[in-house]
């Protein structure tokens, strides 16, 4: 089977150049993010694989789901999905598609993983350095995980800048153990 990405792919592109015609980029951007998220339910994946669901029930039941207002062309690319039997890689799509959304603004996400919680300023801090590095304006999502002991773990577009704790151990373990 292909690559999901390799799958996904297309869809978003598709779907990109929809969103961008209709100057639609962010209405889109949140539409895909809220399919892919519905998408991942374990609930929606029994549903999907369930052969006894038609797809105008699969159709029903993933628009009746979504809080955001699914346009004409929203409607045709969700059921595109259902008929090619694509709505696993609403996940993927969904990714690519903020990927092209953030290239045309000249944008990009930064993953921001701390042991402890940041203020502020040190986010700010932490993203100047980073759009100094990316030459981008840097969107910033920040989650706290305590597993790291601490430091960070950056993450922009398919760049990792992992400073924890954890990650400085797991090295030393490497070294130690090679």
């Amino acid at each position: 089977m292909a690559e999901l990405s390799t799958i996904a792919r297309p869809y978003a592109e598709a779907a990109f150049r929809t969103a961008r015609e209709a100057k639609a980029l962010p209405a889109w951007n949140d539409l895909l993010a809220e399919m892919g998220a519905v998408a991942d339910r374990p609930e929606m994946r029994a549903l999907m694989n369930d052969p006894k669901i038609t797809s105008d029930q699969l159709y029903g039941v993933m628009a009746g789901v979504l809080k955001t207002h699914i346009d004409q062309k929203g409607q045709n690319f969700l059921r595109l999905l259902i008929e090619n039997s694509r709505l696993d890689a609403l996940p993927e799509i969904a990714a690519q598609f903020a990927m092209l959304k953030n290239a045309e603004e000249g944008t990009a996400d930064a993953e921001i993983v701390s042991a402890f919680p940041l203020s502020e300023a040190q986010v700010g801090e932490l993203i100047a350095g980073l759009a100094a590095k990316f030459k981008k304006t840097l969107k910033p999502h920040v989650s706290v995980d305590q597993s790291l002991i601490g430091g960070v773990r950056v993450v922009v577009g398919d760049h990792v800048f992992d400073t924890s704790i954890k990650a400085q151990l797991e090295r030393m373990k490497t070294t130690l153990t090679a």
